[in-house]
C-alpha cells in the first residue's frame, strides 16, 4: 500500500532518510519496521512562522517495495529520412516541439537566428564589457531563448496545459540534477542550463534532426492559404536567400523578435496587439531580504536565499514583481543599439550578494492610443519608445539609468548610488522622466505598501535600474484552439512566448510539445 502524506519537519530533520521515515511512522501511527522507503515527491520552505520548516509531501510504501526512482525520456525515432516541418526558433518551446516532433516520426529543421551557446557566451561579453549589442545574437536570441542566460527559473502555474513532470525529466534525462523534479520552485541556474541545452541540441541531431544557427526567418512559403516553409537568410551574408521547404512551420521565435512581427504583418498574416507589463528592475542587497523573510540576523546555512512575491492594486492596475532572482544579477537584455532594456537572472548556487525583481505594471490598451496608427504592432511600438528613452537617459549606452529607491519615492535625482550586480555601470536619473506618467506613480505607490508589508524593504539600499520591459509579447499570434493552428492560414503554429501563449521555460516547452502533437495529427490529414 502506498499512502500519500505531508510532514513537517526542521530544516535538519528533513536532510535525512531515516528521520523522515520515522516521522512518517508516527504521523501514520504504525510501526516504522512496516514501511519499506518514503520517497519525497515535493518539497518547499515554511517561513510563515519564526520556526521555519521544510514542507515535504511523501509516499510512504507499506509493506510495499518501493521501486527504483526512473526519470522519463521518451523513445525517439531515426527520423533522418521522415517528413520535415520546420521550427523557427531554438528556445524551449523550439527546442521541446523538435523533440516531440522526432518522437512522433517526423524531421525537425530548426533554425535559429542566434548563434549556439557556447558561442553566444562572446556577444554576451560583448554587451557587458564593450557595451555592443549584436542584434542577433544576446540575452534574447540564440540557442536555448532568453532563459538560458536569464535565470533558468522553472516554476510554472500552467499544469493544465501539459505534463510539467515530462519537461522536468527530459531536463534530467540531458544533465539537470534530479531536484528538480522535487523541489516547489525548480531552478537549474544560468551557469548549469548552456551543457544541457547542448544536450538536447545533441539529441535532435543524433536523431536525425537538423539544427541551423545564424539563419534568419525572412520570409514564408505559401500555397494558397497553407504555409509549408520559409525563406532564410544567412546572418552572415545577407545575400544569400533560400526556401526551406516542410509540410508545416512551428512559430517558436520568442517575445523579442520584433522583425518577425512585423514581418508576419507585411506579409497579412494577422497577428493581434497584445497588452504586457512595464517598469523597473530593483536590486536589494540579499542579506537584507533574508532578513525580513526569515525573522533573523543570519540566514541559517541550510535555508535558500529568501525569496518574495508583491503585488498591490493601485488605481485599478496591479502593481507586482516579476521574475524574482535570489542571490542574482542584473543583466543588459537589450536586442537593438539604442535601446536599453534589463533583466534578471541566477546562478545555480544563487550565491550573488543581491537580490533582485522586477516590478512592473500592466500597459493597457487605453494607454497607447498614440500608437493606434502601428496597428497590431502598437503595443511593440509603445514598448520600443521607452526602451529607447532608458536608452538615452543612460547616455547612450547600455550604462543604465538608476535611482535609489527612496530618491524615486521623494521625486528627487540620487547623488549617489549604491554598489550593483549590473556590469556595465548606471548613471543616476529621474527614473520617473524615463517611465510614462501611470507607470511611475503606480509604482511610487506601490513601493510605499510593499514598505509596509516588508519592513525594511523601502530603503535607500535599494536601487532601482530601468527598464524592466520584455515580460511578454506584445503581441499574440492567433490561433484555433483546438488545432492550434492559425485560423487563416494551415500549416502555421504560433507557439511559445512569443506568440501569446507561454510566460517562462516550462509553460513555453508545454506549448512547444502541444504544437508538436497538433502539427503531426495535420500532417496526418493531408495523407
Amino acid at each position: 500500500m502506498i499512502r500519500n502524506i505531508e510532514l513537517y519537519l526542521s530544516l535538519e530533520e528533513a536532510t535525512v532518510d531515516a528521520t523522515i521515515q520515522k516521522a512518517a511512522a508516527a504521523f501514520l501511527a504504525i510501526d516504522e519496521e512496516q514501511i519499506n522507503g518514503v520517497r519525497v515527491r515535493k518539497r518547499s520552505i515554511d517561513a510563515r512562522s519564526s520556526s521555519i520548516k521544510a514542507h515535504l509531501h511523501c509516499d510512504v510504501f507499506i509493506q510495499e517495495e518501493m521501486p527504483p526512482l526512473e526519470h522519463f525520456m521518451p523513445v525517439l525515432k531515426d527520423v533522418s529520412k521522415a517528413m520535415r516541418v520546420l521550427v523557427v526558433g531554438a528556445g524551449p518551446a523550439g527546442l521541446f516541439a523538435a523533440l516531440k516532433l522526432i518522437e512522433l516520426g517526423l524531421k525537425p529543421i530548426v533554425i535559429e537566428r542566434g548563434k549556439d551557446v557556447r558561442a553566444r557566451r562572446h556577444d554576451l561579453a560583448a554587451i557587458n564589457k564593450k557595451q555592443t549589442v549584436n542584434p542577433e545574437s544576446n540575452y534574447c536570441f540564440g540557442e536555448g531563448g532568453a532563459g538560458t542566460y536569464s535565470d533558468g527559473k522553472l516554476y510554472t502555474r500552467a499544469t493544465k496545459r501539459g505534463d510539467v513532470e515530462r519537461i522536468l525529466n527530459i531536463f534530467v534525462a540531458h544533465g539537470a540534477n534530479a531536484d528538480i523534479t522535487v523541489e516547489a520552485h525548480p531552478h537549474i541556474g544560468t551557469n548549469k542550463l548552456p551543457k544541457i541545452i547542448e544536450a538536447m541540441r545533441h539529441t535532435i541531431l543524433n536523431a536525425g534532426g537538423e539544427i541551423c544557427f545564424d539563419t534568419k526567418l525572412v520570409g514564408f512559403l505559401k500555397k494558397g492559404t497553407r504555409i509549408h516553409g520559409c525563406k532564410a537568410v544567412a546572418v552572415d551574408n545577407p545575400e544569400l536567400l533560400g526556401d526551406i521547404d516542410a509540410k508545416a512551420v512551428i512559430l517558436a521565435t520568442g517575445h523579442s523578435a520584433r522583425d518577425v512581427f512585423q514581418l508576419l504583418h507585411q506579409e497579412g498574416i494577422r497577428i493581434d496587439s497584445k497588452p504586457f507589463a512595464l517598469g523597473l528592475r530593483i536590486e536589494h542587497p540579499q542579506e537584507l531580504i533574508d532578513t525580513i523573510r526569515y525573522r533573523c540576523e543570519t540566514r541559517p546555512s541550510l535555508l535558500p536565499p529568501a525569496s518574495y512575491a508583491l503585488t498591490h492594486q493601485v488605481d485599478g492596475r496591479g502593481v507586482y514583481s516579476f521574475c524574482m532572482c535570489p542571490g542574482g544579477f542584473i543583466v543588459p537584455a537589450a536586442t537593438a543599439p539604442g535601446e536599453l532594456v534589463v533583466n534578471g537572472m541566477s546562478p545555480s548556487r544563487r550565491n550573488s550578494r543581491f537580490a533582485n525583481s522586477g516590478m512592473v505594471v500592466s500597459v493597457e490598451h487605453e494607454d497607447v492610443v498614440a500608437f493606434q496608427k502601428e496597428g497590431p504592432l502598437a503595443f511593440l511600438a509603445f514598448q520600443q519608445m521607452v526602451e529607447q528613452r532608458a536608452c538615452a537617459a543612460g547616455g547612450g549606452t547600455q550604462v543604465a539609468p538608476a535611482q535609489r529607491m527612496t530618491d524615486f519615492v521623494a521625486g528627487r535625482i540620487s547623488s549617489s548610488l549604491p554598489q550593483t550586480s549590473y556590469q556595465p555601470g548606471l548613471q543616476p536619473a529621474a527614473l520617473d522622466e524615463v517611465l510614462p506618467a501611470f507607470i511611475a506613480t503606480r509604482l511610487k505607490e506601490g513601493f510605499k505598501v510593499f514598505g509596509k508589508k516588508m519592513k525594511g524593504y523601502l530603503t535607500e539600499d535599494a536601487l532601482l535600474v530601468g527598464v524592466e520591459s520584455r515580460t511578454s509579447s506584445p503581441v499574440r499570434i492567433p490561433r484555433d484552439k483546438e488545432q492550434l493552428m492559425h485560423p487563416d492560414w494551415q500549416g502555421l503554429f504560433p507557439c511559445g512566448e512569443g506568440a501569446g501563449y507561454a510566460g517562462g521555460i516550462v509553460s513555453a516547452a508545454m506549448d512547444g510539445e502541444r504544437c508538436a502533437e497538433k502539427c503531426f495529427e495535420y500532417i496526418r490529414s493531408l495523407n
